[in-house]
């Protein structure tokens, strides 16, 4: 249903259509992007103006469903449960179908109490709900005695909350106790308009009113950012995403850029790539030593600057994992420069303290890459150096041999399974020029110690290491 739609694509904007939509028109198309776990829906329309309808009548479909009121979004989900439960369509509930009701609601209630429940509300007597013996039944189920409770001791035994009595329960609860805030909450929730006439609350507008955001224990001014976003950028926990690549398991799934557009539209700001040589010398991203499938580095990037900055302006950080060559690693950094663009950051920030991080505030709309860097200055011999593998990064791929280990022909980890061409290349130890220059303030090495770390900061190095050494580590500085 509409309900389970979380956006909508205009154009060849998804995998699915950029690598077989292109017998259709670019503005044919469009793609239905759902909540959770299911998969896109690609559609081609016959022309341009079918899908201009299609696109702005689910629009207007999405926003009418955000713009409900709590009363109207209840209606609409018993409406729902209601007609999944209803199986021959006749508008009416038998006792087993609403027992399938429940189950699709997760009430665990006993056969005999539900069938009194069921009894007291045929009225009828034709072992059918139908109408309003529905609504009672479902008002039933919905009772809160705690909540009934609540209401009582406000209300007294008139049960009706008075604007002045609803003011005793905002102070107790310490929020805004003034009138007018009480007032405008028996306007906005009540759903007896004539109680709403005499400025009372009824408690099936009291309980309205509970389970809205406003009733939340979540204070709503923390849905968005409220903290202070200008301190150096490791004083912070980064919303960080392992294989990112992968939409199912590690072993033999499936690799996507959606799984990219996902973690990011879901406020993810550091992304991970395990990139290895590809065909035709074009990079590829994949889960080594797998049997997962691959997808194109070019295109993740693509995918990445499309939609790094729809959900939250703060900066990407691209995390790589790097296995290719130096050629393949320089062609890694020619499609980040010709991709992103401007987003992309390859220079120190004007005026910034070099001992310390500029803020998140100071990098919004910036791409930042992780990964190793060649000292300086790095112009040696064939302008290349090598680097010693991080005694981090020989735990991590000993722990994603021991993932994948049933899987693998060989155990050597320069192996690999049959038909894998992203094999690592020999010079993978070695650093690009060019793909070095792009590391500015995220530069991968060994963790040099805690005592050492401590005495010799150095804000823009970061290490990576496996929960089995992080905890070696606190056990050795005691």
């Amino acid at each position: 249903s509409v309900m389970h739609i979380e956006a909508i694509r205009e154009g060849h904007q998804s995998e699915g259509l950029r690598k077989y939509g292109a017998t259709f028109s670019e503005r044919h198309c469009f793609t239905l992007v759902f909540k959770g776990k299911r998969k896109n829906l690609d559609l081609a329309a016959r022309d341009e103006e079918d899908a201009r309808h299609w696109v702005r009548g689910l629009t207007k479909l999405m926003k009418r469903l955000q713009a409900m009121s709590q009363h109207e979004k209840l209606d609409h989900w018993i409406h729902g449960v209601l007609q999944r439960a209803d199986r021959n369509k006749d508008n009416k509930m038998s006792f087993r179908e609403v027992k399938s009701m429940l189950r699709m609601i997760n009430i665990d209630m006993d056969d005999v109490y539900a069938y009194k429940l069921f009894k007291e509300c045929d009225r009828s007597g034709n072992e059918r709900l139908e109408g309003w013996e529905l609504e009672e039944f479902c008002r039933r189920l919905l009772r809160r005695p705690e909540l009934e409770e609540l209401f009582g001791r406000y209300s007294g035994e008139d049960r009706v909350l008075s604007a002045e009595e609803l003011q005793d329960f905002l102070r107790d609860q310490g929020e805004d106790a003034s009138l007018r805030r009480a007032l405008s909450i028996i306007h906005t929730y009540e759903l007896n308009e004539t109680a709403k006439q005499q400025d009372l609350m009824t408690l099936d507008g009291f309980m309205m009113y509970l389970l809205s955001a406003a009733g939340d224990i979540l204070n709503q001014e923390h849905t968005k950012v409220h903290q202070d976003m200008n301190q150096p950028l490791c004083h912070y926990f980064i919303s960080s995403s392992h294989n990112t690549y992968l939409t199912r398991n590690q072993i033999g799934g499936t690799s996507s850029t959606e799984a990219y557009v996902r973690a990011l539209m879901a406020g993810c700001r550091c992304v991970e790539l395990d990139c290895w040589e590809g065909s035709d010398g074009e990079p590829v991203v994949y889960h080594g030593h797998t049997l997962t499938s691959k997808i194109l580095f070019r295109d993740v990037i693509e995918s990445i600057r499309d939609y790094a900055f729809k959900q939250s302006p703060y900066p990407v950080i691209l995390s790589l994992e790097n296995h290719c060559g130096l050629e393949q690693q320089a062609t890694m950094a020619r499609h980040m420069r010709a991709i992103l663009g401007d987003m992309l950051l390859t220079q120190p920030l004007e005026g910034q303290d070099p001992h310390h991080l500029p803020s998140p505030e100071q990098l919004k709309g910036k791409v930042l890459v992780k990964g190793k860097k060649l000292p300086e200055p790095w112009h040696e011999a064939q302008g290349v150096t090598s680097l010693p593998e991080p005694e981090e990064e020989e735990e991590e791929e000993e722990e994603k041999l021991q993932e994948g280990r049933s899987w693998q022909v060989r155990s050597s980890p320069r192996d690999t399974v049959p038909g894998d061409r992203g094999i690592l290349a020999k010079d993978a130890s070695q650093v690009a020029p060019e793909l070095s220059a792009l590391v500015v303030y995220c530069q991968a090495v060994p963790f040099p110690g805690l005592a050492h770390a401590l005495r010799h900061p150095q804000p823009y190095e970061m290490s990576s290491f496996s929960e089995r050494k992080a905890q070696k580590l606190i056990k050795e500085a005691g």
